[in-house]
């Protein structure tokens, strides 16, 4: 499974019986038209814990037949390990390319549960796994190496944030088990972040950005390529950071903003599941005013 560019983490919409499959083909489509390396559904973006196992088996079937190959479709998989693993064998034969495997949740065991708990599901898939690190999973290098080493993992999406700790974590994988292995900053806002995980040799990253505006992560991405630091100074400077800073506000609003983009933008993905909320109005509308600066400085209007 090759990723490359800019990963795409579709938000699910919901209309009146669940899951809207139409209106996430049609999200799904139009993310395709701007050119992602790989479409990751139903994971944190696309509200994975709130979804049943048949809303689950539905997103990831409908973001498979929208792709029609053009890329990988990585689903999201996760939480106690029964759920896992009916999520997993349901992504593999819907036609899924990979997970994206979550982290268990409340219960922590040690080292070699957590190994348990990833080789069941890499089992149970027979498909490519690739392990996100955040909340209670927070890998040294030694464990990130024992889990990389598990048939059927290829990958590891930082949310931790932690550059010292990845900067390691890269170097004794990649001593390890080659160069092949994939890395990717998964941080909320990853633009922010990217220009330092670009130097310890992590290219790959996710944008929730991509979801709403997908002209200025394309745009912020060839400047990042070409060393245009002017461009991505005054994205970074005038649309990320604030935009980072309207986030921190409230708990979950790394999800609600950019579902609330997503209708600023003209498609109707219906509201975030509890316990997500709502952007307040001030809120909505200080997304609004970045949203036009960011399409303004990437050269594009809304």
């Amino acid at each position: 499974m090759q990723l490359s560019g800019v990963l795409f983490f579709p938000v699910t919409p919901f209309g009146a019986g669940g899951v809207d499959a139409g209106a996430l083909a049609e999200h799904v489509r139009a993310g395709l038209a701007h050119g992602p390396g790989g479409v990751f559904v139903a994971c944190g973006t696309g509200e994975f814990p709130s979804l049943s196992a048949a809303e689950h088996d539905l997103a990831v079937r409908t973001a498979v037949t929208a792709v029609a190959g053009a890329v990988p479709v990585v689903a999201g998989a996760g939480g106690p390990l029964g759920a896992a693993l009916e999520q997993a064998r349901q992504a593999a034969d819907a036609g899924a390319d990979g997970l994206l495997l979550m982290p268990p949740y409340l219960a922590q065991g040690p080292d070699e549960g957590l190994r348990a708990y990833v080789a069941a599901v890499a089992g149970a898939a027979g498909i490519p796994v690739i392990l996100y690190q955040r909340g209670g999973v927070v890998l040294d290098p030694g464990a990130a190496v024992a889990l990389a080493r598990i048939p059927g993992v290829t990958g590891l999406k930082d949310g931790v944030g932690d550059i010292d700790r990845m900067a390691r974590v890269v170097l004794a994988v990649r001593r390890a088990i080659g160069p092949d292995f994939t890395f990717f900053n998964g941080l909320p806002t990853a633009e922010l972040t990217q220009p330092a995980y670009r130097g310890i040799g992590v290219d790959l990253y996710s944008s929730a950005v991509f979801c709403f505006a997908p002209e200025v992560a394309v745009a912020f991405r060839a400047a990042l390529d070409k060393g245009d630091t002017e461009l991505t100074g005054r994205l970074l400077a005038d649309f990320y950071a604030p935009l980072v800073e309207l986030r921190s506000r409230v708990p979950g609003y790394a999800v609600s903003l950019v579902k609330a983009a997503v209708r600023l933008r003209g498609l109707d993905v219906g509201p975030v599941r509890a316990p997500l909320v709502e952007p307040a109005a001030d809120h909505l509308a200080e997304l609004e005013r970045l949203l036009d600066t960011g399409l303004s400085i990437a050269g594009t209007a809304r």
